[in-house]
């Protein structure tokens, strides 16, 4: 069974900074994709940004373009989520996602049910 571990959330005010961590075992990481999506109370869950296995290829939402930024160790079979200026708006769980099957092109990279394994999600606060 993959696990999936998200950490780094918390409450920031308007235009602060954090950056979320997400550490999965070596067998789910080293052939998936990785996404994070985010999700509010009485809304689906919401495409933020994806990366190909090889770290090649990022995906962003156009909400958080140019704000946020997506990366992956491969050595440490980690997955973080750089986010800057943030804004109220970007209050919600964030949860970290592994796809293993074949993706191409954006339309599978923002797809929730394109991925395979979710991580259990970390609350992230910004206050106005």
């Amino acid at each position: 069974q993959a696990q999936l571990v998200e950490s780094g959330g918390g409450l920031v005010q308007a235009g602060g900074s954090l950056r979320l961590s997400c550490g999965a075992s070596r067998r789910t990481f080293s052939v998936s994709a990785m996404g994070w999506f985010r999700q509010v109370p009485g809304k689906g869950r919401e495409f933020v940004a994806a990366i190909s296995w090889s770290g090649g290829r990022t995906y962003y939402a156009e909400s958080v373009k140019g704000r946020f930024t997506i990366s992956r160790d491969n050595a440490n079979y980690a997955v973080y989520l750089q986010m800057n200026n943030l804004k109220p708006e970007d209050t919600a769980v964030y949860y970290c996602a592994a796809d293993q099957d074949y993706c191409v092109g954006y339309n599978c990279y923002i797809s929730v049910s394109e991925y395979d394994y979710w991580g259990q999600g970390t609350q992230v606060t910004v206050s106005s």
